[in-house]
């Protein structure tokens, strides 16, 4: 499933790679990725792969899950596809509460106890993610862990996790991808390399230009 999902991102332009040319990101780090699943939603083969890739997930590392949430924004349709599918209730998480009516974070509903996965489609350093399971934890719900699209697998994302006892489980990942790509002529083989040196040490530049 990790190729598989890893081809399809690659073909359809939801990940970008280009170590020549970097990409900026709102931090100023320079990247050689840019991700933007929001794309697979457009592609029928490739949402239907996430999404039946997504429930297979649920159904083997969270069998005990009653209730879907999906993040906001991009969480929101994966989620509402894959509750369809294991005709599962879902509801979805504010990045901020609303500012009239009943103030709501979390729209849809959620009783104390519920055992909950949240679905992400990207995550880096974790930070946005578990804002939404330490909210819904707040709100008394069973956070079993969390189902993504994609991670990089960054060394501050990984120790956030473990800091909050939370586990998650992707479709693909960094690692996969760029060996995807080398094999399916995005990059060139030696560009592996200085993509892993990337994810391993964003701050540090010395991958740029082969260096």
């Amino acid at each position: 499933m990790e190729k598989t999902i890893a081809k399809h991102l690659l073909s359809m332009g939801a990940v970008f790679l280009r170590p020549d040319e970097p990409f900026t990101w709102a931090s100023g780090i320079k990247s050689p990725i840019y991700c933007d699943n929001r794309l697979t939603l457009s592609d029928i083969t490739v949402r239907t792969a996430i999404e039946n890739g997504l429930a297979e997930v649920i159904k083997t590392h969270y069998p005990e899950c009653e209730r879907l949430m999906g993040t906001s924004t991009a969480g929101i349709p994966h989620a509402a596809i894959t509750s369809h599918i294991l005709g599962l209730p879902m509801g979805y998480v504010r990045s901020s509460a609303k500012d009239h009516g009943r103030n709501n974070q979390i729209e849809g509903k959620l009783n104390a106890g519920d055992k909950v996965v949240v679905i992400e489609d990207l995550i880096s350093t974790g930070g946005s993610v578990l804002e939404v399971v330490n909210i819904l934890r707040e709100h008394g719900a069973e956070v079993l862990g969390i189902a993504s699209i994609f991670t990089y697998g960054m060394k501050k994302g990984l120790d956030r996790m473990a800091e909050a006892n939370v586990k998650n489980v992707s479709l693909s990942n960094f690692d996969v991808l760029a060996e995807v790509a080398a094999e399916e002529g995005y990059i060139k083989a030696e560009d592996i390399e200085r993509l892993i040196a990337f994810r391993n040490n964003p701050s540090d530049e010395s991958w740029i230009g082969g260096k």
